[in-house]
């Protein structure tokens, strides 16, 4: 099967999201659509999938112009398409998921569950994955979610499969997993479409590259013939720094200790410290029980030992408004589920946590709201429209921005971040690393929660490292490292570089 987009065109109002896009892909090809977050390439594979119409262009299958109005259209066609927002019902068990849209049913007309139940199982075990098709969607972390959609995804027996960012949430084990289910749908001829900001991952799965870059296709090729290097570049315009940010610290007095802090089996005797000025990193490996620490000295839940001091005294964080009131800040790790409020706009999205704090007689203060947000606007180089239009309208990097912006208003002493560049650009991810050094500069205490190993080496001043719900070790200066944060993120001892 071979897939063609000539001259496509697509316009938002005065913004021209796409201009004159053309490219062929064929199928057993895997396929890199690289771009900033609002270069275009949601809004072309969403053309291709149905979801939006062009202004102008044509679609070709196998040299025969086709048009697609809906969804179906394009699923019919052979094309199934993983969108980043996953489209999954919490309230249902994995296996309806599963035939969402396409129900088995009994000769009686009825829904054949058993059916579904049994196909869903196959298609776990043929693909090697542990879960029970019985249990709720929402039970399920993010990554459980994305292997769920590509199970679904695989079961429509598509020709071609766009992956829209399928492996932001996902552990190194799963990740080499789903690599492992692109390699063989390759081997059968099925083309992928694999959009990532992931450079690394490209370069090991992907076998061509499309470049967008302000609704323009700026450059396309073979990947064995580009290195990440020009890749970035090819993105945003010009080269993108790769090295540790060099800052002249100034660290303050003592912000947060945290001393034996233990949580059921989830995180046990727990300590460390932090000072003002200071940029501290935690990683690991996923389950290794730092979003949840961090989450209990939020307030969002609770410890059963240990104690937690601000600036030298025992406080007792109960909930997240006593937080916020004590001078913490929280960015949370699923920006689309725990950070951003669909419904409303940019400006209700930005001043949410500060409404307390600027009403009056119950009177929130919208003026007020606005020059405090124009200053954020400015300090983080928001790329906007309207403040009254939906916070969904902006692309991913601009969202968590308007997120960091929220959280910024309220003056935090200490601001957690939790994976703060998911599922963002490499040129915002610059943004985001200039904006944490700058605020560490302003002597506000921050820690960086990350998976990414270089991420935590580029923009961190030390790193400590968790391994099943305790402290494995802490590295800084040379010993922060790849290898070092590997070693203790699987168990195991920096004096041997080995696993324990």
């Amino acid at each position: 099967m071979e897939i063609g987009m000539q001259h496509i065109r697509k316009s938002f109002g005065s913004n021209d999201v796409l201009k004159d896009v053309s490219f062929t892909l064929n199928g057993g090809e895997i396929c890199a659509l690289l771009g900033e977050n609002g270069a275009g390439k949601s809004t072309l594979m969403n053309i291709l999938g149905g979801v939006l119409q062009m202004d102008s262009g044509a679609i070709l299958i196998d040299g025969k112009q086709v048009e697609f109005a809906t969804p179906a259209q394009s699923q019919d066609a052979g094309i199934a398409f993983i969108h980043q927002e996953l489209n999954l019902i919490n309230d249902l068990p994995i296996y309806e998921n599963m035939f969402l849209g396409r129900e088995l049913k009994t000769k009686r007309g009825s829904l054949d569950l058993e059916k579904m139940y049994h196909k869903t199982k196959e298609m776990f075990t043929k693909m090697n994955i542990d879960l029970d098709p019985n249990k709720m969607v929402r039970d399920l972390d993010a990554s459980y979610k994305q292997i769920v959609e590509i199970c679904r995804a695989m079961m429509t027996n598509a020709s071609f499969i766009i992956m829209d960012e399928p492996t932001t949430s996902l552990t190194d084990q799963e990740i080499d997993r789903m690599f492992t289910m692109m390699r063989t749908l390759k081997e059968h001829n099925v083309g992928i479409i694999f959009i990532s900001h992931k450079l690394n991952e490209v370069m090991e799965i992907c076998n061509r590259y499309l470049v967008l870059r302000d609704g323009n296709l700026v450059s396309e090729g073979n990947v064995s013939d580009v290195t990440p290097k020009d890749l970035a570049r090819y993105m945003v315009g010009h080269d993108v720094r790769t090295e540790p940010l060099i800052r002249e610290k100034r660290l303050g007095n003592e912000i947060l200790r945290v001393e034996g802090l233990t949580s059921g089996h989830i995180f046990k005797n727990i300590s460390f410290s932090i000072k003002s000025g200071e940029i501290v990193g935690f990683t690991g490996l996923l389950g290794d029980g730092r979003s949840e620490l961090f989450q209990c000295i939020f307030g969002a839940d609770q410890t059963t030992s240990g104690k937690i001091l601000l600036n030298g005294k025992e406080v007792k964080i109960t909930s997240t408004t006593k937080a916020i009131k004590e001078g913490i800040a929280y960015l949370p790790r699923n920006r689309k589920e725990n950070a951003i409020i669909k419904d409303m706009n940019i400006l209700d999205n930005a001043s949410i946590v500060t409404w307390p704090m600027l009403s009056r007689r119950g009177t929130i203060n919208t003026k007020k709201h606005q020059e405090l947000f124009e200053e954020q606007r400015k300090a983080l180089r928001l790329k906007m429209g309207e403040l009254t239009d939906s916070i969904t309208s902006l692309s991913g990097g601009n969202q968590q921005k308007v997120v960091l912006a929220k959280w910024l208003a309220a003056n935090p002493k200490l601001l957690i971040l939790d994976n703060p560049t998911q599922g963002v650009d490499v040129g915002a991810k610059e943004d985001i690393y200039d904006i944490i050094l700058k605020l560490a500069e302003e002597n506000i205490a921050v820690v960086v929660l990350s998976s990414e190993a270089n991420e935590i080496i580029r923009v961190c001043d030390r790193a400590i490292v968790m391994y099943h719900g305790i402290i494995q070790g802490e590295v800084t200066g040379e010993k922060m490292n790849e290898h070092s944060i590997m070693s203790l993120a699987t168990g195991g001892d920096l004096s041997e570089g080995e696993v324990s």
